[in-house]
């Protein structure tokens, strides 16, 4: 009982200090948005493929190359611009970032949809790129927000509601697809849920902001990059971010087309496109909760090596499948073990750096996963290009590997914690 009360008293203690005693409703908010956002856009995710040859793109070794394109060609002009936007957050507000993104994300999502070639296609989803960046907003925002104490369980619940999202969204968009008949009624569907959830920000989010003074808050910035170039613990995490985004990412492209090599050209493709992607996101939602309460008890390393042992395990197989009920129960292991790699990584970086410079070091790392969000589907379709669709499995066997060795030698809980020095020194 005393042993309760203790916690209690600290919890209470870490609120006050933080400084927002309604972090509570704004974490539940954006857990909301963030479910809302994420559902809208992976609504696009199996119908791209299939939308290439209305944009004509006729030969199946370009529609492997163009899927991958067009995959990562947002995320990698996103990476460049991300530190920007993340600096802009610490200066304006991370609020004011969600409108901005929102708004361009669903202003592009209907351009998307009314494109009358694959280069405009192109054009469109890389100028969406400028603007992007809901998700690092979101997690700026949130980490701000919170108590330090609540850091890892605010982030792993707001990584649910991304999840749920993911799981739901490419269900939904395949099934419009099938319904309508018409591959660009998910863009323009998209782009109104995404104008809806600006809204929501508008009127549901209450972010209280203190702006640093613009002088330090530009010296604060410049130690990030710093801190981020000299610090081993976050130079790891950033690369264990990018590389379990590449890792991820490098079959999306191919998924669609790997199961229509499975079941044949049949009039519910696109739906069952849609289950193949979506069933990592439920195995996601199953594990995270589970792998984010564990990381406080064995310790977030310790979660970063399962989580990234079991992928390398379950991504292997996939190469050799030809029955798409097996390649579904696959894609639903590698989730098990994928979910809970990121919102763990994002708490040790939360931990590492001062509240007020949050914005700029999640703007960097955010640009780690966009890397890895463009690097991975160029790479896959290329490689389903080339090579064939199965030997994109086996590397992304390899990467998730490879991450898991960098993991083990570089990652280290107590030097992601207390390596890292703060920008404002009190």
């Amino acid at each position: 009982m005393a042993e309760e009360r203790t916690v209690a008293a600290t919890e209470a203690d870490s609120e006050e200090a933080a400084g927002v005693p309604d972090w509570r409703r704004t974490l539940w908010v954006m857990v909301g948005i963030q479910f809302i956002m994420t559902m809208a856009f992976s609504v696009l995710s199996p119908i791209m493929p299939l939308f290439l040859p209305e944009l004509g793109v006729k030969n199946p070794a370009a529609i492997d190359i163009w899927a991958g394109i067009l995959g990562g060609s947002t995320s990698f002009v996103a990476a460049f611009v991300s530190p920007l936007w993340g600096r802009v957050a610490d200066r304006r507000g991370r609020k004011l970032m969600l409108l901005r993104s929102s708004l361009a994300i669903g202003f592009f999502t209907a351009l998307m949809g009314a494109a009358g070639d694959v280069w405009q296609f192109f054009a469109f989803r890389a100028l969406m790129g400028v603007f992007a960046g809901f998700s690092s907003a979101a997690i700026a925002l949130v980490a701000s927000q919170v108590p330090e104490g609540r850091l890892g369980y605010s982030l792993g619940w707001l990584s649910t509601g991304q999840l749920v999202g993911s799981l739901v969204g490419p269900i939904i968009g395949g099934a419009l697809a099938d319904l309508t008949g018409s591959y660009r009624m998910p863009f323009y569907c998209t782009s109104a849920t995404i104008l809806f959830s600006a809204g929501l920000v508008w009127f549901a989010v209450h972010e209280r902001f203190s702006p640093a003074p613009r002088g330090r808050q530009q010296r604060s910035v410049l130690e990030a990059l710093v801190t981020l170039a000299q610090s081993p613990g976050l130079l790891a995490l950033f690369f264990v971010l990018l590389m379990a985004q590449f890792g991820v990412r490098t079959v999306q492209p191919v998924v669609t087309l790997y199961v229509q090599d499975m079941v044949g050209m049949r009039p519910d493709i696109a739906t069952l496109s849609g289950i193949a992607f979506s069933i990592t996101g439920l195995a996601n939602v199953v594990a995270a909760p589970f792998l984010g309460n564990r990381s406080d008890v064995i310790g977030y390393r310790r979660v970063l090596l399962i989580g990234l042992l079991g992928a390398t395990v379950t991504t292997l197989p996939q190469a050799f499948t030809d029955n798409y009920w097996a390649f579904v129960a696959e894609r639903f292991g590698v989730g098990l073990f994928i979910g809970g790699l990121v919102p763990v990584a994002n708490a040790l970086v939360g931990r590492s750096v001062a509240r007020a410079d949050r914005g700029a070091v999640y703007g960097m790392t955010s640009s780690a996963m966009f890397l890895g969000n463009s690097l991975g589907p160029v790479s896959g379709g290329a490689i389903a290009a080339l090579l064939g669709l199965r030997w994109v499995f086996l590397l992304t066997a390899l990467v998730l590997l490879v991450n898991l060795v960098w993991v083990y030698y570089r990652v280290d809980d107590r030097a992601a914690v207390s390596e890292v020095p703060t920008s404002r020194g009190s």
